[in-house]
């Protein structure tokens, strides 16, 4: 009996299809029923080759073989996940397989995942495609019973193939011009650059700014204050002889209402989340990395199946979704969500936030599913996260947010000074916050002088107590650093960085610096090249990072040239441009970039440099401050060597409560703290044991702190019983 075989992503897909579909055998690599075999990638399975699988002067790294320009592009299976990509090619090739149905992501990446397996396996067969947004039961069904010819979607794989190509062709091509022209471990590309420049640049602004000195008047009389203004509406005074004449000239002169200005104003609910937006949020809340957040998500997503697909830039959704919504508040209607909930099912539903086909590209925005919610289930972190997506749904299906703004206007003498407060008329959607995460963006006063308050009774005409007027002194402040949040908003909008109009409109009309399913990769990779590191929440730009936007060539530090691919590949995608003519200029392109590094006279020190050799090659190592602590490299890029020398971990100070280091090397490694406190790591164990804990277990913890750097994790199980202990013992901090 012919089947039909199932591509899927990811193994947690493909089992929800399985299951929906009826397959039932649990196979090595695969699901198999009676009239489908679904089967999985593992992200991706096939790539581009490495230059060195063109050539062998592309196996030594040196300017006189660039540029790398391949006449056709050669695929790969990737080693990791060869096993895998053997079971997907059997599969494609057996007899009793007619058929295909790519169900891999549904979006222009997602698409080339498939297309490149199946053309790295020779498929010939043919190909329908599952375009689904969440992975519910129902929405898969749904999928099944609506497939597509696999046709349909061949623009927008050549679409994806041709970014692909360019960001190879760029990246390598430019990457190896700067490591050999300047003998350092450097790289650039289309997106990863211009994000470190945005970050060098606020940088540059900071050190270079001058705080001025300003003064503002502020009277205050019986239960509200008021603040001078001048002609311009500016509070700020910049010189205090001028701020003491005012308070000079209004020294004993009556105060009297002038003015009163009443407004209702409404204030509609934040539209619903696309994953930028809630790792913006996720990040401000709970400190959460972009990449932290898209990880909950996944799972939230494949695992738990109560949100809808997250890898989204939409934040609406169209017309069809609208008669699942009352299903969708009934899955969340529990805990402290199920009152909010169960009032808006009262009522019919309005949408007019929510609703916008016209906004909604391959996905629409965040929102809970269908499926009953269970709470018990959900990790902290998950919990945390979920939250934010359901409170989000609830608000924007809830009714504005209306209230009664005061502008009163107090003449003291021949000045003027003003206040403003406001009555809440109806909570609406700012009830579901209780006051936190709601709105921030928006709540932020044009003049921090002139804050909210409650004004007592007051009409115009009334005479006033004057019962001080004082000087209050400030200075202005720099722009603040970056952090993930704002940062992500950055590269979401990074129009500030182009400076044609016509680019300017696509970048903002697509995903702008990279998509929302890969930037958190992008900002770890910055993190991990030693071009940023962490302190606090803020991200600050190295030495080396900042070096290395001083000796890029100038249109890689711009979005503008994201613009200009989103322009030729939303052609490509609507099959109005050939990607063969893209991929051409492409390579005259990397030409020119590589001529421009081979030329430049710009110059690289390696200013964190150490006396210390390195014990494989001999060479001096660096010093650098990773994601989670110091560590040495070999200043010579073809060693590779690297080790720990402080690592951060998640213990906790007994005197002042902050995170330990661990430094040294084998029995001389002890836990630090910036206070003073020190700890050998062999008495740390010995009293670890004592509380019950196995060697084993110290082992393992102590091996996880050094290698997080390597993994990119933080918390691990045992990092947590070791809170708990430490919590018992009153090791912890106070939370």
């Amino acid at each position: 009996m012919a089947k039909s075989l199932v591509l899927a992503e990811k193994p947690s897909v493909a089992k929800e299809i399985a299951k929906v579909l009826g397959c039932r055998r649990n196979e090595n690599g695969y699901i198999s029923g009676d009239k489908y075999i679904v089967t999985w990638a593992l992200g991706h399975l096939v790539t581009l080759a490495d230059p060195e699988s063109y050539g062998e002067q592309y196996k030594t790294w040196n300017l006189e073989s660039l540029p790398i320009l391949p006449s056709g592009m050669q695929l790969v299976v990737i080693k990791e996940s060869s096993r895998q990509f053997k079971i997907v090619k059997s599969l494609l090739d057996r007899s009793d397989v007619s058929d295909i149905i790519v169900a891999t992501d549904a979006g222009r990446e997602g698409e080339l995942v498939a297309r490149w397996i199946l053309i790295k396996a020779g498929c010939k067969k043919p190909a329908k495609r599952l375009w689904i947004s969440s992975q519910t039961d129902k929405a898969i069904r749904d999928g099944f019973s609506s497939l597509k010819p696999s046709v349909n979607y061949d623009n927008l794989f050549l679409s994806a193939k041709a970014r692909a190509e360019a960001d190879w062709l760029v990246g390598f091509n430019v990457t190896r011009a700067l490591t050999c022209k300047h003998n350092a471990q450097l790289s650039a590309g289309r997106v990863q650059t211009p994000t470190l420049a945005l970050i060098v640049a606020r940088e540059q602004e900071i050190k270079s700014f001058a705080p001025k000195e300003y003064f503002t008047v502020r009277a205050k009389f019986d239960g509200f204050s008021a603040v001078w203004k001048g002609k311009d509406g500016q509070s700020r005074i910049f010189d205090r002889m001028s701020a003491e004449k005012i308070l000079a000239g209004i020294a004993g002169k009556p105060a009297a209402v002038s003015e009163i200005a009443k407004q209702y104003k409404s204030k509609s609910p934040p539209a619903a989340y696309d994953l930028t937006e809630l790792q913006r949020d996720a990040n401000k809340k709970y400190a959460y990395s972009a990449k932290e957040t898209l990880s909950l998500m996944q799972s939230l997503y494949e695992r738990h199946k109560i949100v809808t697909y997250p890898r989204t830039d939409s934040r609406y959704v169209t017309d069809d979704i609208v008669a699942t919504l009352p299903d969708r508040l009934r899955g969340i209607a529990v805990g402290n969500y199920a009152s909010a909930a169960k009032n808006l099912l009262k009522s019919p539903l309005s949408t007019r936030y929510l609703v916008n086909n016209k906004l909604v590209t391959d996905h629409h925005a965040i929102i809970p599913t269908e499926e009953p919610v269970n709470l018990s289930a959900l990790s902290p972190e998950e919990r945390n996260i979920f939250d934010l997506v359901v409170k989000r749904f609830i608000a924007v299906l809830s009714p504005a947010f209306e209230y009664e703004e005061t502008k009163l206007t107090v003449k003291i003498g021949q000045e003027n000074f003003y206040a403003k407060g406001k009555i809440v008329k109806s909570a609406g959607w700012k009830s579901v916050y209780d006051g936190t995460m709601a709105d921030e963006d928006n709540d932020v006063e044009e003049d921090e002088t002139e804050s909210e308050q409650t004004l007592p009774p007051i009409k115009q005409g009334d005479k006033l107590n004057v019962k001080s007027c004082n000087i209050e002194t400030g200075k202005t402040k720099p722009p603040p650093r970056y952090t993930e949040a704002t940062l992500l908003s950055a590269m979401e909008n990074p129009s500030g960085q182009i400076q044609d109009k016509t680019l300017r409109d696509v970048i903002q009309n697509t995903s702008g610096l990279g998509t929302p399913a890969t930037r958190a990769d992008i900002i770890e990779k910055l993190f991990s090249s030693f071009y940023v590191e962490r302190r606090g929440k803020e991200i600050v730009p190295t030495s080396k990072g900042i070096q290395l936007i001083s000796i890029v060539p100038p249109d890689l530090k711009s979005a503008e040239l994201t613009a200009k691919w989103e322009q030729q590949l939303n052609l490509i995608g609507k099959g109005m441009a050939r990607s063969e003519n893209f991929i051409a200029e492409m390579k005259k392109y990397s030409t020119n970039l590589v001529s421009m590094v081979a030329g430049s006279s710009a110059k690289y020190t390696h200013d964190n440099i150490t006396r210390q050799k390195c014990p494989e090659c001999g060479k001096y190592l660096l010093e650098v401050t990773g994601k989670k602590g110091k560590m040495l490299v070999c200043s010579d890029r073809e060693c590779g060597y690297r080790k720990n020398t402080v690592v951060e971990t998640n213990a906790r100070c007994p005197n002042c409560h902050k995170k330990l280091q661990i430094r040294g090397d084998g029995e001389d490694r002890i836990f630090a703290c910036m206070c003073g406190y020190r700890e050998k790591v062999s008495d740390f164990e010995k009293r670890r044991a004592e509380m019950g804990a196995s060697k084993a277990e110290v082992k393992k913890y102590l091996e996880s702190q050094e290698n997080q750097e390597k993994s990119g994790q933080g918390n691990t199980a045992l990092a947590e019983q070791l809170a708990k202990w430490m919590e018992q013992n009153g090791w912890n901090d106070e939370k």
